[in-house]
């Protein structure tokens, strides 16, 4: 089959970004509250029932009002809330807290329902409108002592409502709400609700198991759903089990055929698990039930080209893209159908539509231009960087790295050597367009001129540990510098102690300067890190020079096997087994 990772990369994205919360939402369970402040706010205003005010407190309250309705809210909400706390009027408390909701002022929203509270406490609706704001500002085990009273007081009540804010909680915190809610759905076992948040908080605490023997209780309560297979199935994927999750969601489809968050779920799997054309067939089933629903139809698309079927993919993010929606996703991957249809004009004009706001951005732009100069449009991808630049510092240098490299490998080098120059004159102080050229110098031979530029680099950031090692090791292996090499090697690792091509350099320099025991015991730790095959070649180097050359010759050969083109490991097998050295 073949692989596109650009297209496959997104895939994963677009069917992560199109899923639901990690669990579904709960089917219909107690009535939730009639209304809560922020619903009230939306609705008409009831009518005020006063009482006796003074004539002070009743010209507040026609000035709030008035206030409110020509969009002086805050003034308003301040105001009221004020005269909330002062008079203690339930129908004035009612009224503060829809302008507070109005205005989004959860403080004040919390302590206008704890005063109603202590006004009303054997009322349902305070409490429940306390546990719901509490619930919004984290304060969860609070929220559940009112949600408790509302239980008590014989009124209705969603617990699930707590699972939808603890996502960013730790560990810890959801073990404690954990904790309150199993103590409490023992003390108030036919609350379909709070037994269904207690799932949910044991499934975001990844405890799957515990989580599952919860579900088996739920489901022997209240009977199969087509909600309790979705969690299941959530639960197994969790516990690493997706042909298991594969067979609920399988069955699901079967038993709730028009359900379209069960058949997205069972596709989404089947992509996680590589069952593309299954997964292709589940999301037409979804599109075929919402025809208009353009991330179905995105996620199509995408498959299509993993499948091959470019053709059914460029109609369908044609029609996307007519539609508006995904514009930059679109465009990326029709620039990808204008390549593989050879249409390279087309490629690059939709690659050079995708925006600065898209994931795909700069790598839109780097196949642009390297379209550009493999046609051999050098100069207009040159304009192209700097106009979609547009005077950006940043990204101007980023996109003439990408430009300057292009060049260089369609055989440009002394012209990208030359764009680069411009732009570091421009900006002198550049690390990356520094770091950009010493390479191209490094390729061309010109030694001189790449230690100048990262000598530059470090003169710049003197903790530099990419320049460091860099130069540390051009040292190394071009020079008879080695103390100044492991100088300045000592200085990367002093900064970047666990980066394995550093502590690969610091072994070599040791190496090169007799210390055989020391380099073994780095270039080992390197290795087992980062298997490259220039790390091979440096530990089998330093085995062999210590007697051990069985072991050296089972290291090479285990690693040419894997890389049978290196070229550092050849030159090491040459010299050593077949040369002069063995």
């Amino acid at each position: 089959m073949k692989q596109f990772s650009r297209h496959s990369l997104a895939l994963a994205i677009s069917l992560g970004l199109a899923a639901c919360q990690s669990l579904p939402a709960p089917e219909p369970m107690e009535q939730s509250p009639q209304s809560s402040p922020q619903t009230e706010a939306q609705a008409e205003p009831e009518p005020i029932a006063y009482r006796n005010f003074t004539p002070d407190e009743l010209s507040r309250t026609l000035l709030n009002e008035l206030g409110g309705h020509r969009g002086h809210l805050l003034d308003a909400t301040t105001d009221y809330v004020a005269l909330a706390k002062e008079t203690r009027d339930i129908a004035i408390i009612r009224r503060a807290s829809q302008f507070a909701a109005a205005l989004g002022d959860t403080n004040s929203l919390i302590e206008l329902s704890q005063i109603w509270t202590e006004e009303e406490p054997n009322s349902v609706e305070p409490h429940r409108t306390l546990a719901y704001q509490l619930i919004e500002s984290g304060q969860f085990l609070a929220a559940i002592d009112e949600l408790q009273k509302v239980l008590e007081l014989g009124g209705r009540i969603d617990f699930s409502t707590i699972a939808t804010q603890t996502e960013e909680l730790d560990f810890q915190q959801r073990t404690a709400l954990i904790n309150r809610l199993s103590k409490l759905n023992q003390d108030l076992p036919i609350s379909r609700s709070l037994h269904y948040s207690l799932i949910q908080l044991l499934e975001q605490n990844q405890q799957a198991e515990e989580a599952m023997a919860q579900l088996e209780l739920y489901r022997d309560k209240y009977g199969p759903s087509a909600r309790s297979t979705l969690i299941e199935a959530q639960l197994l994927l969790q516990m690493e089990q997706p042909d298991e999750a594969l067979a609920v969601l399988r069955s699901g489809i079967i038993d709730y055929p028009e359900h379209q968050l069960m058949r997205f779920n069972y596709a989404r799997v089947l992509v996680q698990t590589e069952d593309l054309v299954e997964a292709r067939k589940q999301f037409s089933e979804l599109s075929e039930m919402a025809p208009d629903d353009f991330e179905t139809m995105y996620s199509l698309a995408l498959l299509d080209l993993e499948l091959g079927d470019t053709a059914t993919a460029k109609q369908l993010l044609t029609r996307i893209l007519s539609a508006g929606y995904r514009a930059n996703d679109a465009h990326f991957y029709l620039a990808y159908i204008g390549e593989e249809e050879g249409d390279i004009d087309t490629a690059i004009t939709h690659y050079q539509q995708v925006r600065t706001d898209s994931n795909n951005f700069i790598n839109a732009q780097r196949q642009a231009i390297r379209l550009l100069v493999q046609s051999n449009r050098v100069t207009q991808a040159h304009n192209w960087v700097l106009q979609v630049s547009n005077g950006n510092p940043r990204l101007q240098a980023l996109l003439t790295t990408i430009e300057a490299d292009t060049l260089a490998e369609t055989g440009h080098t002394e012209l990208a050597i030359s764009v680069l120059s411009n732009a570091i004159e421009k900006y002198p102080s550049d690390l990356d367009l520094l770091f950009a050229r010493a390479i191209l110098f490094e390729r061309e031979g010109n030694m001189q001129a790449q230690e100048a530029d990262l000598n530059k680099i470090i003169e710049l950031d003197p903790r530099n540990a990419r320049a460091l090692n860099h130069l540390g090791y051009t040292l190394l292996i071009s020079t008879q510098r080695f103390e100044e090499a492991l100088a300045l090697i000592e200085r990367a690792i002093a900064v970047e102690p666990e980066d394995p091509a550093i502590i690969d350099s610091l072994g070599w320099a040791q190496f090169k300067l007799g210390r055989y025991e020391q380099a073994l015991a780095n270039l080992e730790r390197a290795y087992e890190n980062f298997p490259d095959p220039e790390v091979a070649a440096h530990l089998g180097e330093t085995l062999w020079v210590l007697g051990r050359r069985e072991e050296a010759e089972a290291l090479w050969r285990s690693s040419l096997s894997e890389n049978p083109d290196s070229p550092v490991l050849l030159e090491v097998l040459e010299r050593l087994l077949h040369g002069t050295g063995s």
